[in-house]
């Protein structure tokens, strides 16, 4: 029976352009020609997704075949590229061991009936998706790997970084620099169930930890003011409008906790606009380091998150649970301060 890899062969094109074009995924940018040659010789080939037996002769990793669901959208995933680098994390390593994404579904905005796992060997959950819902749809597969969530330990592998101990870091850093009036700009994540109304329930989740976590802080410290907290919509624009109402409100303070680095980027639009320098007159610190980080003017102080090495991480895991291995397991990757020119620190 013909895999992607033999696609991948006969088309000329790599095993995860051909895998994301029988997906659908249209985060890919490829030639009309290339698509179509790729669906032209997966129906030449009889390509079929469906579930490959296992037999003694062949090797595990050929005969797999695992599927993706992303919590964000594809806009949402443009718009804060931590979900892309995470997926793209998935897709290398699967490449490198020759496994096959026979699907990809995204939790906003799709449909119920897009929820037909049957065929899997193994599921790969990015982001905070609805456990009980989850479990009508894989009860019939134990082989699910959570990334960046930790819904059910008891069962299920997943790989985290711990946002708390991140937050306080950003926190201890910015007190260690001597500030105290300290604002927080940051956003609220929804979960959304697995039904044909959907419904979108907010939860406390990973963001929601980042916020917590400055407002005890800061009122450990006895300096909190809730008037220097923003919180809506995750978004580079809401970053930016956020640093608007702050600069029209006055009394500013001399340093922003930013939950993410795209709302840190439309901040240091905000700011700049204003005339108010970074970081003399505000400091910026944020937290994940996208490849944009390095080139927005400053460049931005973030705790850097390995988010491509979850995904991989991710992929290791669910084969080695398809090959047997029964116990689950919980991976934490850690953090890491990447200290530039935003927060006046010094590296």
């Amino acid at each position: 029976m013909a895999t992607i890899k033999d696609i991948a062969k006969e088309a000329n094109v790599s095993i995860s352009t051909v895998s994301r074009v029988l997906n659908s995924d249209e985060t890919l940018t490829v030639m009309e020609k290339t698509r179509d040659r790729i669906l032209s010789v997966a129906n030449k080939l009889n390509y079929s997704s469906k579930r490959r037996p296992h037999t003694p002769n062949n090797d595990i990793n050929e005969n797999v075949n695992i599927g993706v669901v992303m919590w964000c959208s594809q806009e949402e995933e443009y718009e804060d590229s931590y979900f892309l680098s995470i997926r793209q994390g998935i897709e290398k390593q699967c490449m490198e061991l020759e496994l096959e994404i026979v699907k990809t579904i995204r939790v906003r905005g799709g449909s119920s009936n897009e929820y037909s796992l049957e065929e899997l060997e193994g599921l790969i959950v990015v982001g905070d998706v609805d456990i009980v819902e989850l479990e009508k749809i894989y009860k019939h597969n134990q082989n699910v790997v959570f990334v960046n969530s930790n819904p059910n330990s008891e069962n299920y592998d997943s790989i985290i970084c711990d946002l708390e101990e991140c937050s306080s870091k950003v926190m201890e850093y910015l007190f260690k620099l001597g500030h105290k009036k300290i604002g927080f700009i940051g956003g609220i994540e929804y979960k959304q169930r697995f039904k044909d109304d959907f419904e979108l329930t907010k939860v406390v989740s990973n963001e929601e930890i980042r916020r917590k976590t400055y407002e005890t802080m800061m009122k450990k410290e006895g300096v909190f003011n809730s008037k220097d907290l923003y919180v809506g919509d995750w978004s580079t624009l809401n970053g930016y409008q956020f640093m608007k109402k702050a600069i029209v409100k006055g009394d500013m303070p001399t340093a922003f906790f930013v939950a993410s680095d795209p709302m840190a980027i439309g901040a240091i639009r905000a700011l700049h606009e204003a005339n108010i320098h970074v970081p003399k007159d505000v400091a910026i610190v944020s937290i994940d380091d996208i490849e944009m980080a390095e080139f927005v003017s400053p460049p931005l102080t973030t705790f850097k998150i390995y988010s491509e090495q979850m995904g991989r991480t991710a992929v290791n895991l669910l084969l080695e649970r398809i090959k047997g291995r029964e116990v689950p397991l919980k991976v934490e990757v850690p953090t890491k301060l990447i200290i530039r020119e935003s927060c006046g620190g010094k590296t």
